[in-house]
């Protein structure tokens, strides 16, 4: 085959074909074990075992076109290339490399908190959200440390950049400081913990419970059902109640009973009520008052403590005492009293009768 020994750039067609065998064997190879591992490991997040999981974050983040460039450059290496094509083919197989390199380390990063989240969510999920935000700016430094390495390796002068690039974030700063002010505030809900995933928190007049703690915002789930988009900037300038920290609930409220209700009977009314809450489990008594006189009752006020902090348990622990009072209430024949106004009428004494008129023709 004389055809094999014709020169192409210096090189015999018989190095080219060599090349082309071994490049394209390779890729062909590489693809054919990563589609196989990507189909073994499929159902890796059913498994128990975390080598898997490993695994199956390695292979899918692994792009062929990536691997292709690299082992073309390794291929050619054994060809007699002008220096200026061998080094474009040594830049782009170096970048290709790193570009892999970050999709690698990324996914190894995303691997980790996956495996966190699952782990320390029910436990502790302040450290989730935590972790979650160390793991964005993990990511944000590899990538910029990749750049760097890039641009390192086409010949720019990393130490100028980087003080251009300190003067320009300055610049940059100033014209995004809305998102910086957002981004420094996901950091301080991160570090300050005012809330954290799952809790159920009240800013303003909105409720619900917190599903997403992001850098520019917080997402609230209402009691309603919709989603409610906090930036997290607002979110740190308003008042923030969280219940879900709340380890007791004071409980406050009031009744009143007839005005024809005994002394006796009022009496026996705070001592009554003290034996119904006090009988009420995860409840503590504080007080029972006879408090005041109302235009149409006699009113009491009371006051416990639900020991739990759950809204649930404490509206069946109301529901109870209310249930309660009423039948001890019946039983000592109190009522209680509704809005009446009583009218009183007094009548005025008749007016006597006037004298009959004397008839002047009447005779003595």
């Amino acid at each position: 085959m004389e055809w094999l020994n014709y020169e192409f750039n210096g090189n015999p067609a018989r190095d080219w074909l060599v090349t082309a065998v071994i490049v394209v064997t390779a890729v062909v190879l590489i693809a054919a074990i990563r589609n196989l591992l990507a189909k073994r490991l499929s159902r890796a997040e059913e498994t128990e075992t975390s080598l898997d999981d490993f695994l199956a974050a390695i292979v899918i983040r692994t792009q062929l076109s990536l691997i292709a460039l690299v082992v073309l450059y390794l291929g050619s290496r054994h060809l007699e290339l002008d220096p200026p094509i061998m080094g474009l083919l040594r830049g782009v197989a170096f970048l290709a490399a790193l570009l892999q390199a970050g999709f690698w380390i990324v996914g190894l990063i995303d691997f980790w908190l996956i495996r966190y989240r699952r782990r320390r969510l029910e436990a502790d999920p302040a450290a989730v959200t935590t972790i979650t935000a160390f793991g964005f700016f993990g990511k944000v430094a590899v990538w910029l440390i990749l750049l760097l390495a890039a641009l390192d390796n086409f010949g720019f002068e990393i130490t100028a950049l980087v003080a251009g690039l300190g003067v320009g974030g300055i610049a940059v700063a100033l014209a995004t400081q809305n998102i910086l002010g957002d981004l420094f505030a996901s950091l301080s809900i991160v570090i300050d913990k005012p809330f954290v995933l799952g809790d159920f928190i009240v800013v303003g007049s909105e409720v619900g419970s917190v599903e997403h703690i992001g850098l520019k915002t917080t997402r609230v789930r209402s009691l309603s059902g919709e989603q409610l988009i906090f930036s997290n900037s607002d979110l740190l300038n308003s008042r923030i109640r969280n219940f879900k920290r709340m380890t007791e609930r004071r409980a406050l409220f009031s009744f009143g009973v007839l005005y024809s209700t005994s002394r006796e009977q009022l009496q026996q009314i705070p001592a009554i009520v003290r034996e119904i809450i006090e009988s009420t489990p995860d409840v503590r008594f504080d007080r029972a008052h006879f408090k005041g006189f109302g235009d149409s009752s006699l009113n009491f006020e009371v006051v416990y403590w639900m020991l739990r902090a759950d809204f649930n348990g404490f509206m069946d622990a109301q529901q109870a005492i209310n249930l309660e009072l009423i039948s001890r209430l019946e039983a000592l024949g109190v009522g209680f009293a509704f809005p009446t106004r009583t009218l009183h009428v007094e009548s005025w004494p008749a007016a006597p009768n006037p004298a009959p008129a004397a008839d002047e023709n009447a005779r003595p």
